[in-house]
Parts: structure tokens; C-alpha cells; sequence
């Protein structure tokens, strides 16, 4: 957090933790400098109430980070899966444009989704999950277009996350609709890809923040800088493309 932050708005169901987190700020970079909501981001009421508290309290929204996420494809995991993956995330993200557009009397922004390396290659591991996080890849690739932007004002840009070391990646929050693919879930995840850091997943959400031009996407893997891969994406859709418009 930077001394020229106003304030912190944190979304979330899980009560304690986010209370926990919003004190421990405030206590390192003043009081009030965070608050916690909790909020199940795929309730209309909560969010937009989330969305409303804090435009009435300070006006004014400049960042939003769509982080939440679920890594569960078991039958009875996968409809909320979706629901957190992309139904809330495209709620959320229309909600900040509608708020920040400048078009629309706000003042610009900058709109941040979490995508994933899962949009970036096919496996058996988790077919939901690898769909939604392609989905928030196109998403914000489509949004962030200067027919937008031009007019909004409000940068929407995608991060792919690399394996990071959070609760996402633990049994007890994996699941699968094959049992046998269920077995072997941690095991194949953590010889496919090392494991990052929190901090360094962390970093390179305000470099992407600070560098990304509108639908541009970004790459945080292995403990690496963050890098643009805008022009590696384009060339993928640019290849697909060709099977449309040739």
C-alpha cells in the first residue's frame, strides 16, 4: 500500500479473515485506511450495496480488482464455480465501468481481472475452471478495446496468474467430477508448475496496474516479473481469426 492511497475497500465471505487483514492494515498505514465488507460477490444486493457504501463515503472509485475465485469442478462445486469465475466478475466489472465512465460523469479508471495460465493452454486437469478463466481472458480483452476506452476513459486489463501459494491449491478446495483426474489433482498441479510466492503474485498486480494499457494481459509465473504478453495473445486470436474472416 502506498501512503498516497485513500482507501481499501476488501470484499469477502470469509468474516474473520477479512476483519484479521482489515485491522492489521490499518494498523501499519493508519486507521481507516481499510475496510472489510463481507459480501458473496454473486449477490446482486451485497455487491452493489459494497459498490454504493463506498461511493458514498468517498465518492469516487479509481481501482477495481475482480480477484475471486473458485478451483472446483465437482458436480456439486461447478455451478458456483461459474457463478464466482464469471458471472460475478462480469457483474462487478459492468458495476466499476458503470461508476468510473467518463462518458457518464465519472472520472476514468482502471478495472483489473484475474485470468489465469489456465486460459493459455488446454488440459484434462480442470476443464470448467480453464473455461471460466478463458472466458475473463476474452472478457477483458474485448472490454479493454478503444471502442471503450476512447470513450470511458476506463482501462480494463487481464493478469495470469501463475500456481501461487494460497488456499486455492489445497485439497480441501479442489475438486473434480472425475475421480480419477481427483487423485492425482495436487500432485499433477505441483510437478506442472512451481509455485509462487504471494508477494511476488502481489507486485505484479501494481506493475501490471501501472503499466497495462487498456486489454492488455499479463503473465506472473514462477516468482518472475511480471511481463506484458498483449502482442503473444493477439497473435493467438489473430491465427484463430483467420479461420473466420478468410
Amino acid at each position: 500500500m502506498k501512503p498516497t492511497l485513500r482507501h481499501v475497500a476488501n470484499l469477502d465471505v470469509a468474516e474473520d479473515t477479512g476483519i484479521a487483514s482489515q485491522n492489521k492494515l490499518n494498523k501499519k498505514y493508519g486507521m481507516k485506511k481499510v475496510k472489510f465488507f463481507k459480501c458473496d460477490v454473486t449477490n446482486d444486493s451485497q455487491l452493489f450495496g459494497a459498490y454504493d457504501a463506498v461511493i458514498k463515503e468517498h465518492g469516487s472509485i479509481d481501482i477495481v480488482i475482480n480477484n475471486a475465485g473458485i478451483m472446483n469442478d465437482a458436480k456439486d462445486k461447478y455451478k458456483k464455480e461459474i457463478e464466482v469465475n464469471i458471472t460475478a466478475l462480469t457483474t462487478s466489472t459492468l458495476k466499476a465501468l458503470e461508476l468510473m465512465r467518463k462518458d457518464e460523469g465519472g472520472k476514468g479508471g482502471v478495472i483489473m481481472n484475474m485470468s489465469s495460465i489456465a486460459a493459455l493452454y488446454i488440459d484434462p486437469l480442470l476443464p470448467i475452471y480453464f473455461g471460466t478463466k478463458s472466458y475473463v481472458l476474452q472478457f477483458s480483452s474485448c472490454l479493454g478495446l478503444p471502442d471503450y476506452y476512447n470513450r470511458t476513459g476506463v482501462r480494463v486489463v487481464a493478469i495470469c496468474f501463475g500456481a501461487t501459494n494460497t488456499s486455492l491449491l489445497s485439497q480441501a478446495k479442489l475438486g473434480h467430477f472425475d475421480k480419477v483426474i481427483e487423485k492425482s489433482m495436487v500432485d499433477t498441479i505441483c510437478k506442472q508448475h512451481q509455485s509462487q510466492k504471494v508477494e511476488s503474485a502481489a507486485q505484479g498486480v501494481v506493475d501490471a496496474l501501472k503499466r497495462g494499457e487498456s486489454g492488455s494481459t499479463w503473465l506472473a509465473i514462477n516468482d518472475k516479473p511480471v511481463r506484458d504478453v498483449t502482442d503473444v495473445i493477439k497473435k493467438g486470436y489473430g491465427v484463430l481469426s483467420k479461420l473466420v474472416f478468410e
